[in-house]
């Protein structure tokens, strides 16, 4: 199943995709302020390109699993976000995702923007979850 993971965030949102096997994840370019309307279009634009069957959005938890101001901006993005696409799109716990991206981006030599590598760390921890 192609999914779609954003790691959204107030200036930035990290995009990335699976491929339709599940199996390999990639970075896309990142969307500025992907609430206000041309952030929206670039995102439609993407969801429209990619043809995800899912859509993930991280929803960054405190260490001890609260949700805080940042969760509830994510849950309320997802809720748009479901009112305008066709399929389903689910809410992830992303704690210490850009952590793991910055470690990896440093050791990698990546080109890719942090915000879509912690998509793709995402969007890796919610496809083994669901195998």
């Amino acid at each position: 199943m192609k999914v779609l993971a954003l790691d959204h965030g107030s200036a930035r949102t990290g995009v990335a995709v699976s491929d339709p096997t599940g199996t390999i994840v990639r970075p896309l370019t990142a969307i500025a302020r992907v609430d206000a309307p041309a952030g929206r279009r670039q995102l439609d634009a993407v969801i429209a390109s990619e043809a995800p069957e899912r859509i993930v959005v991280g929803e960054p938890r405190s260490m001890s699993g609260e949700r805080g101001a940042q969760a509830r901006a994510a849950a309320g993005f997802a809720g748009r976000l479901r009112a305008r696409v066709e399929v389903p799109v689910d809410l992830w716990d992303e704690r210490l995702t850009t952590v793991e991206a910055s470690r990896r981006g440093r050791e990698g030599g990546s080109r890719a923007d942090i915000d879509s590598l912690a998509a793709c760390v995402l969007l890796e921890a919610y496809l083994a979850a669901r195998a």
